[in-house]
Order: C-alpha cells, then sequence, then structure tokens
C-alpha cells in the first residue's frame, strides 16, 4: 500500500448474532492528514472505531498500521506502538487538577504505574512538559483547577492533552464534539487542527458540518457499508448523502 497510508483496513466486518454491523469496509488514512469518519445513527460509526481501537475484533477482515497487521492486537498493544484513542487513555479524574492529570499520563509514557502516593515534589520533573502540554490547548491558567471544575468543552480539552502526553503518532478521537456548547466547537475544531500538525488523526463524527472545515478526507458510513468518500465538497454534495442525512438534523 505504500507509506502514504498509515492506517488500512481490508474488508474490515463485524457481526453479532447474526447483525452486520460493519460490512466489507476498505478505509485508508494518510498520514499526517485529518481524516472525519462520519455518518448518521445506526451507520456503524462507533463499531469500526471499536474495531480499529481493538475494543473489538473483527469477525472478518484486516487492519494495518504502520505496515503491521494488528488485527488481533490489544488495545495496549497497539497504544504502545504509537496509536492511542482519546477515550481509552485519558480518563480525567476529577479530584485532580490539570496539571496532576496530565502528569498521570506523562507517567505511564516514562513506563512508570500511577504512583499517586509520591509526593509532590518526586514528581516535579513532569511539571515543565506537563505545563507545555496544557499551554498547547489552551488550559494555563487553569493548572492547578481541579478537573471536575472544568466546563465541558475545556474538560474534552485535558482529555486531548492527556492523550498528547504519551506522543502518539496517530490519535483517534470518538465524537469529540459531541455535547460542546456551541461557541466551544470552533475552540476544539482549532485545537484538533493543531495537534494535527504533526500527526495523523482520525475522527468518528455523526455531524458532518463540524468537520467540514477540519478534515482532509470524509468518509461516510450508512448501515455499516462505505457509502462514499472524499474531500467535503464533494461529499457534501452527494446525492446519496444528503439522502442519508435526510431528516437528522444535520445537513
Amino acid at each position: 500500500m505504500g507509506d502514504d497510508y498509515i492506517l488500512v483496513t481490508e474488508g474490515l466486518t463485524k457481526e453479532f448474532r447474526g447483525f452486520v454491523a460493519v460490512r466489507d469496509v476498505n478505509l485508508r488514512v494518510k498520514r499526517n492528514t485529518i481524516h472525519a469518519l462520519i455518518g448518521p445513527n445506526g451507520a456503524g460509526k462507533t463499531t469500526c472505531f471499536n474495531l480499529l481501537t481493538k475494543f473489538l475484533i473483527p469477525t472478518q477482515g484486516r487492519i494495518t498500521y504502520n505496515g503491521q497487521d494488528i488485527t488481533q492486537e490489544a488495545p495496549a498493544s497497539i497504544a504502545r506502538r504509537g496509536l492511542a484513542r482519546s477515550f481509552q487513555i485519558s480518563a480525567v479524574f476529577p479530584h485532580l487538577t490539570v496539571r496532576e492529570n496530565i502528569r498521570v499520563a506523562l507517567q505511564r509514557k516514562l513506563g512508570n504505574s500511577f504512583f499517586f502516593w509520591q509526593s509532590d515534589r518526586s514528581l516535579d520533573q513532569l511539571n515543565a512538559r506537563a505545563d507545555q502540554l496544557a499551554a498547547d490547548v489552551g488550559l494555563t491558567e487553569y493548572l492547578l483547577i481541579a478537573a471536575g471544575e472544568l466546563a465541558y468543552g475545556r474538560k474534552r480539552a485535558l482529555e486531548i492533552a492527556t492523550t498528547l502526553a504519551l506522543e502518539p503518532e496517530m490519535l483517534l478521537l470518538d465524537e469529540p464534539m459531541a455535547g460542546l456548547a456551541h461557541g466551544d466547537i470552533p475552540r476544539i475544531s482549532a485545537l484538533i487542527k493543531q495537534v494535527a500538525k504533526n500527526r495523523t488523526v482520525l475522527m468518528v463524527e455523526h455531524n458532518m458540518k463540524v468537520v467540514a472545515d477540519i478534515s482532509d478526507t470524509i468518509t461516510v458510513l450508512q448501515r455499516g457499508e462505505i457509502l462514499t468518500e472524499g474531500p467535503y465538497a464533494a461529499v457534501s454534495e452527494d446525492p446519496r448523502v444528503k439522502e442519508a442525512y435526510m431528516g437528522t438534523g444535520h445537513g
């Protein structure tokens, strides 16, 4: 397939007791791009995402990452390869501060356990990197605030920061805009564009309009199959896409 594609699926299929949730999906994600996997509710996006992040094993098909077959690998194994899922890695600890949450993720990168009982002094070596990651996602002024006190949009930014602490080569985001206030969407969109400057991002989203300005490629799923693929300008004008989204309120 060549070096241009970091993640490739061939004939990816997942069946649950006779119901085929994902059928023969051939996905090719180009390196250092933002690729959106979208579709109306029930399209199979979540199942496909869980297959790619190894929360599910496919009934049929193959997944390769950097040319290596990862079809049967466990989530922890692909994380070590540099493929990180924000939801998987970045559980926010509500009673820890923003800085402490990021330091927990940095400890994992160092190969340590989560040493909650260690003195703050022993973890101070991580502060500079933690503070830089907080700055990268616009959370500098919230460093000493408990994560549980953050507004929802800023919690999402913190989740991205803790994922970035693992220095992933590829970042998978599961509906990063879900639940955001209207005013938060441009900020998280800009954040995703920023973190994609030196890595690949694959994001699942149900609303095509929110990925219009940030995605290089959009793959549209319907009933578990790829309906069409391409840049937003082409995909949004496809009559099949318009029909698939008819009545969903997402255009």
